[in-house]
């Protein structure tokens, strides 16, 4: 009777309009102090731990490092990348919207910001070249549902502080399903471009694929940190979270300069000698093939001594240094001399304005906007622990789990009804707050039938996927509508063929676990779940 009455009002009070994280907190507090044997103690004692769990640390780091990779030239680039790669297929400015969806996801976590920072400038660049305003906008809000399933996700983060899973193996397995999630819809694209003679972009070379590639180089560097330091042991997902927030800062603020008081400052002064300009380019080479061989010979060579290590990168980057301008057909290998004082203006430039740059209205704004988002789902989240706290009180997943069993459920109509409800509830409801709802009742009985943690929370995570572009709620949506000026019927009707494209992922993860678990087992081996 009491799960009744709990599930009553929770329903009740979303239909009146209150806000999620309200009418879970609110119904698990009504629900103990009129209906259950629990203490009201354990009403605080729950939000206190909740508020202590360290995994959710990851949450407002995350959310920082996205405010400041959201900014229009890190998107830029990820595009110009994403276009030479792809473009010239029939189709392929669709294709590369895709591609760029998936690289700012990597960096990310978020559908809504990778919505917003690709589609500003991919659905204009779409129109101008022919397509309709509906296909691009279509295509652009089923793209940007990978924000969740590629790692670095936030959702994916909930999922495993509700079910005390790893979110290291969390995170490894979302990129193969992303990866294959991302190539369906480039699939379809290009399908659907053939039919319709949709335009390509020129090639313009594999020079063109490498110029992009280093103006993007220093943002998608950031995948590395992040899934590179993780499993190379380097630091916690939570320690990552950290750094990647630290990073996104610096590389916003004094490398890309797209926001703050250095934005518009070019690195390199006009007018610069074209010696100065490659000496400076020879000794950025030489530094950046320094860091990447220190970082990743760390992560993935650990039992190399470090004197060795850094000797080996230490002669990389001489050839690079002394090298590159033989390439650019200087005369002198000691042309790198020549950029000493462009690093010197800038050093200078960066020490000038690096207290300002952290008090900018740009950067208080970013720092706001994360803010927001962090309060918003962190109270999401917190009330949702409570409610799965009295659901675990209640027994209700024990019961459920005993009925499901009676009834003769297996693992193969049990994620279909899981799949079901996800869909249902993802029309409804915020990704985070129905995930927290969901899990502490399904999760126990997925482990009675023997199916897997991680390829539960990757079902889970794409359903939260389908469920951002599926009206009335779907926040994709929303999103999509406001940055294109379109109806929001207008956009339901548009990225309602794509959205076939991940139901039939959404049957393949379900049914294919291989492609969920293979990366983490083979990394980090299997999860093992001691108790709940």
């Amino acid at each position: 009777m009491e799960s009744i009455i709990l599930f009553i009002m929770v329903l009740t009070l979303l239909f009146m309009g209150v806000p999620i994280a309200v009418a879970l907190g609110l119904s698990s507090v009504l629900t103990i102090a009129l209906f259950s044997s629990d203490s009201m103690s354990s009403v605080a004692l729950q939000l206190f731990s909740a508020s202590q769990n360290y995994t959710l640390l990851a949450i407002p780091f995350f959310v920082l490092a996205s405010t400041f990779m959201s900014t229009g030239g890190v998107a830029r680039r990820i595009i110009r990348l994403a276009v030479a790669s792809v473009g010239h297929f029939r189709g392929g400015l669709a294709m590369a919207s895709v591609l760029a969806c998936m690289m700012f996801a990597a960096l990310s976590g978020s559908s809504p910001a990778t919505v917003v920072a690709i589609g500003t400038i991919a659905i204009a660049a779409m129109r101008q070249v022919g397509y309709s305003k509906e296909f691009s906008a279509g295509i652009i809000a089923n793209a940007g549902t990978l924000g969740i399933l590629i790692p670095p996700s936030i959702v994916m983060v909930v999922y495993a502080t509700a079910t005390n899973v790893s979110v290291g193996r969390m995170f490894l397995a979302g990129i193969v399903p992303g990866l294959v999630a991302g190539l369906m819809l480039m699939i379809a694209i290009y399908i659907v471009a053939r039919r319709r003679n949709l335009p390509s972009e020129p090639w313009r070379g594999f020079g063109e694929v490498m110029a992009a590639g280093k103006d993007a180089g220093w943002g998608l560097f950031l995948i590395f940190i992040i899934i590179g330091g993780i499993y190379g042991g380097a630091f916690t997902p939570t320690e990552a979270a950290s750094v990647a927030a630290v990073y996104s800062v610096f590389v916003a603020l004094f490398v890309y300069r797209d926001m703050g008081p250095l934005k518009g400052i070019a690195w390199i002064p006009e007018g610069s000698e074209a010696r100065t300009i490659v000496g400076f380019k020879a000794s950025v080479y030489a530094l950046a093939i320094f860091a990447v061989w220190m970082i990743s010979s760390f992560f993935f060579l650990g039992g190399m001594e470090t004197t060795t290590r850094t000797q080996i990168g230490a002669a990389l980057a001489i050839v690079v240094l002394l090298g590159y301008p033989y390439a650019r057909q200087q005369p002198s290998p000691l042309t790198f001399i020549s950029g000493l004082p462009v690093w010197g203006y800038n050093l200078a430039l960066i020490g000038r304005r690096f207290v300002p740059a952290l008090f900018h209205g740009d950067t208080n704004k970013a720092m706001v906007d994360s803010a927001k988002t962090t309060v918003m789902l962190m109270f999401i989240i917190v009330n949702a622990l409570l409610f799965a706290h009295t659901l675990t009180a209640e027994r209700i997943p024990q019961t459920i789990t005993e009925w499901m069993l009676g009834a003769g459920f297996n693992w193969f109509t049990f994620l279909i009804a899981v799949n079901i409800l996800l869909l249902i509830g993802g029309q409804f409801m915020e990704p985070s707050g129905l995930l927290l709802i969901v899990a502490p009742v399904v999760f126990p009985i997925a482990m009675e039938l023997g199916i897997d943690p991680i390829h539960l929370g990757i079902i889970m995570v794409v359903n939260m996927e389908i469920g951002m572009v599926t009206p009335p709620i779907g926040l994709n949506l929303f999103v999509t509508s406001g940055i294109t000026g379109m109806s929001l019927a207008q956009v339901v009707k548009a990225a309602l063929p794509f959205v076939v494209v991940l139901l039939i992922f959404l049957v393949i993860v379900t049914y294919v676990p291989a492609l969920s678990t293979s990366l983490p087992y083979a990394l980090m081996g299997p999860e093992i779940i001691l108790s709940r």
